[in-house]
Order: C-alpha cells, then sequence, then structure tokens
C-alpha cells in the first residue's frame, strides 16, 4: 500500500525527531514530516483504530492490516489538548484527504513543542519502504510503501496458564504513544504474550496501537495477564517499568478516599487521608468552603454510550439540543448584558443548520447522538482555526463550549439542570464560561479545575459571584472521588481532601470568622473608606456594560473606576454611531451617584479582542501587536466619535476619558491633540484626559506622561503578564502570574512616584486592587482609588479601614526588595493576618 502525505510539509527520516523513542525506530519505521498547515488528513483509506483524548494523535489500520501512527509533534500530549482539534473518532472508516486532526500550529510552537510529526508503522510483519525524503510534500504526494511480510511467527506459549497482576498507570498524561511503546517492546523482547486490560478495554501489549486504544489515563488500574514460558519474568519487567514510569517521571497517584491500595500497585501513597497534605491551585477567587467534590464528568458518560437506531439518535440530539437552548435562555434572566449575548450566540449555534446537516450525517455513518454532535463541532472548530481573522478563531471556543452544553443534556437528560446538594465542590478539567454560569445556577458552592488562571473569564465570573474557585490547580484533583468530603480554601489556594474532624473545626471557624467579618463589611459597604489615620481611599468599581451598574452602586461603588467600552463594539457588522454609544455612557452615568466619577476607557481592541469592522491583518503574538491606542490612533474617526460620545454625556461631572495601552509621551500628545479638538468643538473648559498604565514602558516613562495626562490608573492585569513575560492565559504558568511579584510593586512604584511629582492621581482597575493583601501594599506604593469588581467593593472597604498610611508605606518599601510575590504575601498576612478575613 502507498502512504501519502497527510499534510504539507518538509519530508525527513526519523532520525530527525528530536526524541529517542521514535528516531531509534523504537515504536517502527517510517518518516517524520514538519508540517506547514493546520490540518492532517488521512494518508490513504483506512479505519480509525485509536485516536488521542487530548487530541494530537491518531493510529489507523490500513487495508492490509498495517496500523499506521500519525503523532503530531513531540511532547505535544502535555498540552492537554491545547492546540488540537480530533475530527474522527476510534472506530471511523476513512478516505484518503478526509481530515482527522485539526492544529494550531503556532500555539503548538509557542508551548515550546517541536512541531515534527512521526508517521510510522507500528505493528509487525511489514516492510517499509520510504520514498525520498529531504523534500517539501503537498498533501497526498506519496511518502512510502508499506508490504505485508509473509510467515510472520508469534509467541508460541508453552505455558498457558496466566500470570496476572495490577498495576495503577502513573504517568500525568496516561498510556500514550512513547510509553505505550516502550511497553510493547518488552512484550516483544520475551518469549510469551501479554494481554493488558483497562476496565472493560483489553489490548495485546505487543501492539503500541493497541495500548494507546485503552485510553489508560494517571491513576487507571491496568490489570496484565502474561502467559507463556517467559510469563513470570515478563509480567515482573513489565510491572517494574510501568511503576518506574516508562521513561517518564511517575506521578502520585490517588487511591480511592475508604479504600485500600492493591499490594500489587507499589505506586504513590494514598491522598491526604490524613488532612496534613493539601493540593495546591491558584485563587481564582477568594473563600473557603467546606462540602463534597462533584466531579464534572457528563460529556464523556454520552460519548461512551453506544449508538442505537438512527431515528433514535436523531430524536435524542433534537431533545438535546431544545434541552441546552432551554437552559440558556433560563440563565439569561440573572446574566450581565455581556453575558446575554455570550448565552444568546450559543442559542444560535444549537440552531445551526450546517452543524445540524453535519451531525445528521455522522449518525447516518453510525454515530451515536453524542459522538456525532461532538464531530459536527470539532470539523467546523477546525475549519474556523484555519482562518486569518482572530476574532472568527476565537469562535472555535464558542463551538466547544456549545458541544459540552448538548453532550451534558444527552449525559443527563432533565438531570442535567438539577440543583446540587448543599456545598458541592464541582471539580473540572476546565470550564468555559456559560458552563460556570450553568454550575453557579445549580447551586455550586465552589469551583476547582486543573485548567485556567487567576485572570481568566470564569475567574472573574467566580470572584463578581462571590463562589470561592480554585484553578490551575494539581491534576490529582480529578482523581478524588465523587462525594469526598473537601475543604476549598480560596485564600491559600488549596484543596484539602478528606480532612481530619480537627481541621474541618479549624476551618469551621475560619469561616464563621469570614462571615462575620463580610457581613460587618457589607453592612458599612456603603460608607466611604479612609485608613485608621484618616486618609481617604476611594472605591469604584469596574464595568463592563450598563447592566452592572446599579448592583455596583447597591454593592458601595463611589462611582466607576473603569468602564470597559468594548461592549458596544464587539460582534457587530459595523461600530456604533456617536447617538449610540452617548445613550449607554450616559445611561450609566444617570445610575451612579451624582457627581460620583464615571472612567470611560476608549476602545481597547485589537490583540484578544479584534472587531469584525477592521481589517485587522493576524499577527502571531497579537498582545504585542496592533492594539489599544495603536489601533485608535490609525483609525482616528473612531476614536473622535467615541470622544464626541463621551464630551456628550450631560449632568455628569464626574466623567472622564482614559486612554487604554499607551507608551509613551508621542502617543500621548497625538491622543491629546485629537482630545481637544473635541473637547474644543464641544464647548467645553475642561475636561479630564488619563492614561491607562498596562506595559513596563509607561510605568517608566510616567513623569514623562504626566505633563499630558490628567490622571493614571494601572491595569496590573496587563502590566504584570507584560512585565513577567507570561502570558496570564497561561495554564503551566499560572501560580507565577502574580501581581504583587517585587518587579511589578516596582513599576507602580516608579508610576506612583512620578505622578505624585506632579500632582496626577493614580487608581488601580487590575484584578490586584481586589486583593486584600495587595491593598496596603498598593496605598503605601501611593495609589488613592481602587476600582474592583463589584462583589469586592465591601471587602476592599474593610481591608482598606485596617490600615495605617504610615505603616503601609514603610511595607511598601519593603515589598518591593523581597524575593517573590510568595514572600510578599507572606509578610502580609504576618504584619495584617485580619486582612485574610476579606479574601
Amino acid at each position: 500500500m502507498i502512504v501519502t502525505a497527510p499534510c504539507a510539509g518538509w519530508v525527513g527520516p526519523l532520525a530527525d525527531v528530536p526524541d529517542p523513542v521514535f528516531a531509534d525506530g523504537m515504536m517502527g519505521a517510517g518518516v517524520m514530516i514538519d508540517p506547514v498547515d493546520g490540518i492532517i488528513v488521512a494518508p490513504c483509506d483506512a479505519t480509525v483504530i485509536a485516536r488521542a483524548a487530548s487530541g494530537h494523535s491518531v493510529t489507523l489500520r490500513l487495508a492490509n492490516g498495517a496500523e499506521l501512527l500519525i503523532h503530531v509533534g513531540i511532547d505535544t500530549v502535555a498540552l492537554g489538548g491545547r492546540g488540537f482539534a480530533a475530527l474522527v473518532e476510534a472506530g471511523a472508516g476513512v478516505s484518503k484527504g478526509d481530515p482527522l486532526i485539526g492544529c494550531d500550529l503556532d500555539a503548538i510552537a509557542r508551548a515550546g513543542c517541536s512541531l515534527r510529526t512521526p508517521i510510522i508503522v507500528i505493528n509487525d510483519g511489514f516492510v517499509v519502504a520510504p520514498l525520498e525524503t529531504g523534500r517539501m510534500v503537498a498533501a497526498g504526494d506519496p511518502l512510502f510503501t508499506v508490504v505485508s511480510e509473509t510467515g510472520v511467527s508469534t509467541v508460541a506459549a508453552a505455558d498457558t496458564a496466566a500470570r496476572i497482576a495490577e498495576v495503577a498507570v502513573p504517568l500525568a498524561h496516561g498510556l500514550h504513544a512513547r510509553p505505550s511503546a516502550r511497553l510493547a517492546a518488552i512484550v516483544r523482547g520475551h518469549d510469551a504474550d501479554a494481554t493488558v486490560l483497562c476496565g472493560p478495554r483489553s489490548a495485546n501489549g505487543a501492539s503500541v496501537a493497541a495500548l494507546m486504544a485503552l485510553g489508560a489515563s494517571l491513576g487507571d488500574t491496568l490489570r496484565i495477564e502474561a502467559r507463556g514460558a517467559d510469563a513470570e519474568v515478563l509480567l515482573a519487567a513489565m510491572i517494574a517499568a510501568i511503576e518506574s514510569g516508562l521513561g517518564e517521571q511517575p506521578a502520585a497517584i490517588a487511591a480511592p478516599v475508604g479504600e485500600e491500595v492493591s499490594a500489587a500497585v507499589a505506586v504513590a501513597p494514598a491522598l491526604l487521608l490524613d488532612g496534613s497534605e493539601v493540593l495546591a491551585g491558584v485563587t481564582g477567587a477568594a473563600g473557603i468552603v467546606i462540602g463534597m467534590v462533584r466531579q464534572l464528568r457528563a460529556a464523556q458518560a454520552a460519548l461512551d454510550r453506544p449508538a442505537g437506531s438512527p431515528i433514535d439518535e436523531r430524536s435524542a440530539l433534537d431533545a438535546a439540543r431544545t434541552a441546552a437552548a432551554a437552559r440558556l435562555h433560563a440563565l439569561e434572566d440573572e446574566a450581565s448584558l455581556a453575558q446575554r449575548d455570550i448565552l444568546a450566540a450559543h442559542r444560535a449555534l444549537l440552531d445551526d443548520p450546517d452543524l445540524a446537516a453535519r451531525a445528521d450525517g455522522e449518525i447516518a455513518a453510525g454515530a451515536s447522538a453524542a459522538q456525532a454532535w461532538r464531530a459536527a463541532c470539532r470539523a467546523a472548530a477546525a475549519a474556523l482555526a484555519t482562518l486569518d481573522n482572530a476574532r472568527l478563531r476565537e469562535r472555535g471556543e464558542d463551538l466547544l463550549d456549545v458541544e459540552r452544553q448538548v453532550l451534558t443534556m444527552l449525559a443527563g437528560g432533565a438531570e442535567a439542570g438539577e440543583r446540587y446538594p448543599a456545598n458541592t465542590i464541582v471539580v473540572a478539567e476546565a470550564l468555559l464560561p456559560t458552563e460556570f454560569l450553568d454550575c453557579a445556577a445549580r447551586g455550586a458552592a465552589a469551583i476547582c479545575t486543573v485548567g485556567g488562571g487567576a485572570t481568566s473569564h470564569v475567574s472573574i465570573l467566580a470572584g463578581g459571584m462571590g463562589i470561592p474557585a480554585l484553578v490551575a490547580a494539581d491534576p490529582r484533583v480529578r482523581l478524588i472521588p465523587d462525594g469526598t468530603a473537601a475543604i476549598l480554601d480560596g485564600d491559600r489556594a488549596t484543596l484539602h481532601v478528606a480532612p481530619t474532624e480537627t481541621a474541618r473545626q479549624d476551618l469551621a471557624t475560619r469561616i464563621a470568622d469570614r462571615r462575620r467579618f463580610h457581613d460587618e463589611a457589607v453592612g458599612r459597604a456603603a460608607e466611604p473608606a479612609a485608613t485608621r489615620d484618616g486618609t481617604r481611599i476611594l472605591v469604584l468599581a469596574n464595568l463592563g456594560d450598563p447592566g452592572g451598574t446599579p448592583g455596583a452602586v447597591k454593592a458601595g461603588a463611589e462611582g466607576c473606576g473603569l468602564l470597559r467600552s468594548e461592549f458596544l463594539f464587539l460582534d457587530r457588522a459595523a461600530p456604533p454611531d456617536e447617538a449610540e454609544q452617548r445613550r449607554q455612557y450616559q445611561a450609566i452615568a444617570d445610575a451612579l451617584p451624582e457627581g460620583a466619577p464615571l472612567v470611560i476607557r476608549t476602545l481597547d481592541i485589537g490583540g484578544d479582542k479584534p472587531v469584525p469592522f477592521l481589517d485587522m491583518p493576524a499577527e502571531e503574538n497579537p498582545a504585542l501587536g496592533l492594539r489599544g491606542m495603536r489601533l485608535s490612533l490609525r483609525h482616528p474617526e473612531l476614536l473622535r466619535t467615541q470622544l464626541r460620545a463621551i464630551l456628550g454625556v450631560t449632568g455628569a461631572r464626574g466623567v472622564q476619558t482614559m486612554l487604554p495601552m499607551v507608551i509613551d509621551a508621542e502617543e500621548l500628545r497625538a491622543a491629546r491633540i485629537i482630545f481637544e479638538e473635541e473637547r474644543a468643538a464641544a464647548g467645553l473648559d475642561d475636561a479630564p484626559l488619563g492614561v491607562m498604565v498596562e506595559t513596563p514602558a509607561a510605568a517608566l516613562l510616567a513623569d514623562t506622561l504626566a505633563p499630558h495626562a490628567d490622571f493614571f490608573s494601572i491595569g496590573t492585569n496587563d502590566l504584570t503578564q507584560y512585565a513577567l513575560a507570561i502570558d496570564r492565559g497561561s495554564v503551566p504558568l499560572a501560580r507565577q502570574v502574580d501581581g504583587l511579584h517585587p518587579a511589578v510593586l516596582r513599576l507602580i512604584k516608579s508610576c506612583c512616584f512620578a505622578a505624585a511629582r506632579a500632582g496626577r492621581p493614580v487608581s488601580v482597575c487590575g484584578s490586584l486592587g481586589g486583593d486584600p493583601l495587595a491593598v496596603p501594599v498598593l496605598i503605601g506604593l501611593g495609589v488613592a482609588r481602587l476600582s474592583v469588581s463589584a462583589g469586592r467593593i465591601a471587602a476592599t472597604k474593610a481591608a482598606v479601614r485596617a490600615l495605617v498610611l504610615d505603616d503601609c508605606r514603610q511595607f511598601a518599601r519593603e515589598a518591593c526588595e523581597m524575593a517573590s510575590p510568595q514572600a510578599v504575601r507572606e509578610a502580609v498576612r504576618t504584619r495584617w493576618p485580619e486582612l485574610e478575613n476579606w479574601g
């Protein structure tokens, strides 16, 4: 048979692959290709016999029995599916050219993974004859031929009695390609056969493809049955190899709480049975909950169900789509304007005729309702991933969210929307925004996810709704059985599993203290905030649309320190005109206390927030590209229209304009000229114009910006990621993205010092402003205004009232000299232990 290229790229020998398991031929013979496009297609007619759960590899059985592995990149299993969209499921028949995997090559490369892709025959009995390497190929060009050998012998088992043992998988990413190859090589080197079982699935131990198809994950139990003359030796060798990690670093494994670990499973000890250890993560939203774990696995449950008749599967899918749409409609009642827009878009996707038609075709081919819907959504997402428009590529996340919603309904039917028991801690691999909103609506007391970060959408939503959240958590949280007692401590970023009664009582006391402090803080939320020595600190609200204004005022906001005006511009074919913008700004101004500050940030698009009505080129790193003020100055007509709308708000003496992503005085002067022309045209004698400090450049050049700016507002989220060179959405580095890093504090100090010399006020509008442990440092550095989410207003005011300005100033100087953000946080806890009561 002829195997063709599954994508365009540079073909080379396997020896060029930067991994000895592939390069040395341990897995089999073949070639490698360095891809230049993002769709992996079938290299010939075949049957899919395995697909990695993370989507990075697929194994095919050819018509002559050869088993072909296409493994996209090296170490890509560690991405956990990020950058990949699986377009086929195991068992599917494919024709040459059919799409198998969608890949975001840029994202994979940025994650530090090699893109070199082995294409190899992994079972015995075949001869591979590669054609010329060292050349560019297009998808469909011949790569090599595969010829079946004759007379391939198998092990003649002299002893048919099975030798049996069990072992848990100690691999963080499960039994993927490389460990499967090492295990199969051990079996082939002995005069014995081995069968490996994982749950209801079984595999020939000598087959790499079969071992991968087991889908064995961290903590799963493998049952190994060896037969033949070397059965006992083979069994011992397999157990030892698995326990040692099969060439990878073994991970600790949680034993089911309340059950003993089999003596045959010589791996890590049982997890946290005495409450003396904890699983760490990152604080997504502060707070403490003592409750019971509930794993979110509904989607997989739906996918595991076998297919019925096409009529039944179509009926089930239609019912699930209808139920999901009804669920979204119910969520809209309590959602903000921006959230309602997301929910409405998802309802439209549920009714999309193309998705329905694609799913119907999958069902006709024998797929279940769940498998068909997933295939339809993944194929659409993969198509979007190839587009140049970044905003449209982001819609792939919406498709995955809609996929999950329907799979949840297919898994649980009417039960999918039922309320959780009291104090439920929902544990998930990751949560999309609507998934979080659904969990919140069902009464989840706390959230714990392996993915996410402190500034992710889910963390922001959780903080605003007062739901404690632990994100970027130790992956072992997914091994905790449902119903296990646990304590989620958002303040300390930990999850205690099966705590002792003493630990529970200690935490219950902390919770009671927090509740008392919280009630006191809420009771005084309407009062001004001042330090114990009388220094007034203004506490304002961050707003994303008019709908949140009444709630923020009720929560104690003394104005709006950041109105994100993007809500008016995103996801529309044309920009809003001056009248529409003015109406929206006026509605917010009217809802605030008379004369209260209303700081309107001009349009901050570009980067991760493109708009369809502007021709914005694709950029390799949009966060460092054409965004914010840079983009506004290239489209002055947009900027002028928005400035006229802001300056036209009536009866609001506190309206102020703020420019995003300014880096130097040249940019600010150019924007100031436009602003002054529009101010004069509006007949205003004066109007404040400020700068959002989000880059290290702006912080270091604050003294040159001050003559042209009336105020500064520090956006700590972006400032932190730019200062530390860590994408704030990076899951592997989430624990290092901390605004209390001394490097960030020194930048804030530089900005505040320059502002003080020029007599300019400084506020903080990033998430750091709502962190009680950060409040004394920020005040000590010279910040006079804190703009936070509505849910953090009462707590922030309470934290301010616990402080003395001189103490804060002295501590801030010390914090800038500390070695790490952890050292800063621990020092704050030591000096002001009461601040954690408002976490």
